[in-house]
């Protein structure tokens, strides 16, 4: 009997150092990666595209002219104390947007990308809070509290289900880390989707996502209103915020540009 127990003890003590050990290597490997989830740095090659303050803002973002545009700011948005850190950071702030209406203040970076890694912070002040990051000024990854559809936080609209479960909440920051690949042409006609791949606050949400289409219209973005969006073109575009007249926060905002010769955008 004493033996049974001896041997007994010893399994369950190695299963348990197995496990120790493992937890310890995950850990580990989280912690030795400062380029993903709320806080991270930019990686090498990678450009700053928002650190807070109103003279990056006007240099590198511009209000997007669609066929809605209709702010009457003289300046994008607004420059805002950081509710939880140090630091200033920007309001999707314009009263055209009031009621919903997408399209007539949303913010897009002067700089046109085609692949690109991205990472990007957003805060969500109250519940049912709306806003989105549109890749390309075309495909957006939606930003919107309570909705855990295919409409909802963290999903490719409309592509994909929402990965609610890795959402940190209102009042508290949430971080998108993106890689991109535009879609292909042959001929002048599309032969590769564009396809995404994204870790939401660290965990690993969506991997080669193929995007099918341009969603809402065009007020939505470049395309939209191009073959109910299906008429995507060969073009690069920005990086857009969407202002649906809610108060959302961003900040931590940079992109190093890609040129990913194979379909595969996994990290």
């Amino acid at each position: 009997m004493k033996s049974f127990s001896f041997v007994l003890f010893a399994f369950v003590f190695i299963v348990a150092v197995m496990f120790l050990t493992n937890s310890v290597a995950v850990a580990a490997e989280k912690a030795s990666d400062p380029h993903v989830n709320v806080g991270a740095k930019p990686i090498k090659g990678a450009e700053v595209i928002f650190d807070g303050t109103r003279k990056m803002l006007n240099a590198k973002w511009e209000y997007w002219k669609g066929p809605r545009f209709s702010s009457k700011q003289k300046e994008p948005w607004a420059i805002v104390d950081d509710p939880v850190d140090s630091g200033t950071v920007m309001m999707t702030s314009d009263p055209a947007a009031k009621g919903g209406k997408y399209g007539t203040s949303d913010l897009v970076t002067k700089k046109k990308y085609r692949d690109f890694r991205l990472h990007i912070e957003f805060l969500v002040k109250n519940k049912r809070g709306n806003s989105g990051v549109y890749l390309q000024n075309r495909y957006e990854i939606q930003v919107l509290d309570g909705d855990k559809t295919k409409h909802g936080m963290g999903a490719v609209i409309n592509e994909t289900e929402s990965p609610y479960h890795a959402y940190n909440g209102t009042g508290k920051w949430n971080s998108y880390d993106i890689t991109f690949r535009a879609a292909r042409f042959k001929d002048g006609k599309l032969s590769e989707r564009a396809l995404v791949s994204m870790y939401f606050n660290g965990k690993k949400v969506h991997t080669n996502v193929q995007i099918k289409k341009v969603w809402g219209g065009a007020n939505s973005g470049i395309d939209g209103g191009n073959n109910k969006g299906f008429g995507i073109t060969d073009r690069p575009g920005g990086l857009k915020l969407q202002n649906e007249g809610h108060e959302v926060l961003y900040r931590n905002v940079w992109i190093k540009e890609l040129d990913l010769k194979q379909a595969d955008t996994d990290f």
